[in-house]
């Protein structure tokens, strides 16, 4: 039977390497160059300090954890991820970098356990083992058959699509890049001859009608489009109007979903014109467990985005997000009040648009736009 609908999921930063590498089956080197700590076992340490014991080495699939169930039961048709970690042996540490992510090849299993289609790498720690890291991280997920955006060995390569076809016909085209403001810094931008980023040094109009007519001549009917952002600062619930202008004129363009990331916590949700703008969506998968400082944030929360869209139209017709809490270096459902606080964070944050988020089904918060609310 064919349908015009199509169901993504969508998560913000997958950070499987530093603490995670290390407590995983095959660890990396667990050398570091971090003021504060050196060995990359220390944050799992950390973990157990603030969550509880921890039976090392973990399986494939502990990372994920509950995420997993969600996923069998969703069964989205297409999933896309914010890689935000080389896959590499490589040590060539990037120079002047605070923190540098890397995860053994040999753990690979952490990450297509959950299946992934695509692999954003327009990111802040995709070079940090270098362009060497940068290779042998394209390799890797080539290999293992993972369509990748945002990053290559050459601009071209960078800038060219993940295209996933759909068994119902058409097909999801995923476009990465990724913005100065989120720490990507200017000498990881790809070149003609150079391995690299995709990358923006401003959120510009010239900026989005460039990717705008880039997708245009790409782009077949049937086709929803995602662009994926990896844009501004870690922390902070404000949204800065260059992100919604960039936004409005990608969606304006024709893109159907925009994909942002970068923020360590969920930001604003918007449905412009019917189409779906995800702000920040938050880490996912990380070692953080036990770093203090922002615990306002309860960045131990972490969202699963589940768009349902038409793909005839690229209309959003429902979303869902499923809230997960990390605990020992592990996604396990939130409990209920802690996911009745992200549905009221993300109404403060994201009204008028979202102030009918309900707490439905299985436990996950879903939107269902009503006509009369959407803006243009």
């Amino acid at each position: 039977m064919t349908t015009n609908l199509v169901t993504l999921f969508l998560c913000g930063d997958v950070m499987l390497g530093r603490g995670v590498d290390q407590a995983l089956g095959h660890p990396g080197d667990p050398h570091l160059r971090e003021s504060y700590v050196r060995d990359a076992r220390r944050y799992v340490d950390l973990a157990e300090q603030t969550s509880g014991p921890l039976v090392t080495p973990v399986s494939d699939d502990w990372p994920w954890g509950d995420a997993l169930d969600v996923l069998d039961v969703v069964a989205p048709e297409v999933r896309v991820v914010n890689l935000e970690t080389s896959i590499t042996g490589a040590d060539a540490f990037a120079p002047g970098k605070a923190v540098h992510y890397r995860m053994s090849p040999a753990n690979l299993g952490a990450l297509t356990v959950s299946h992934p289609d695509v692999c954003v790498l327009a990111n802040n720690h995709v070079l940090d083992f270098g362009i060497t890291g940068l290779h042998e991280t394209l390799d890797v997920l080539a290999g293992a058959g993972v369509h990748t955006a945002g990053a290559g060995r050459d601009l071209e390569s960078a800038r060219r699509p993940a295209v996933v076809d759909l068994p119902s016909g058409g097909r999801v085209v995923v476009v990465a890049v990724g913005a100065a403001s989120s720490g990507v810094p200017a000498g990881w931008a790809a070149g003609t001859h150079r391995a690299g980023v995709d990358r923006l040094e401003r959120l510009s109009t010239a900026a989005a009608d460039t990717l705008v007519s880039r997708i245009r001549g790409l782009r077949r009917p049937g086709d929803v489009v995602v662009v994926s952002v990896h844009w501004g600062p870690n922390w902070g619930y404000e949204v800065p109007e260059e992100q919604v202008r960039f936004a409005h004129r990608l969606v304006d363009g024709g893109v159907d979903v925009v994909h942002g990331h970068s923020s360590h916590h969920p930001k604003r949700v918007e449905l412009y014109r019917e189409r779906l703008v995800l702000y920040g969506c938050g880490d996912f998968i990380d070692d953080y467990e036990g770093i203090t400082g922002y615990e306002d944030y309860r960045d131990d929360l972490r969202v699963m985005y589940l768009p349902t869209v038409d793909r005839a139209t690229g209309r959003l017709v429902e979303l869902r997000m499923a809230v997960m809490q990390a605990r020992r270096l592990r996604l396990v459902h939130a409990g209920s009040d802690d996911t009745r606080w992200v549905r009221d964070l993300l109404r403060q944050l994201s009204e008028p648009d979202l102030d009918a988020i309900e707490l439905g089904a299985g436990g996950l918060l879903t939107v269902r736009p009503r006509r009369s609310a959407v803006r243009s």
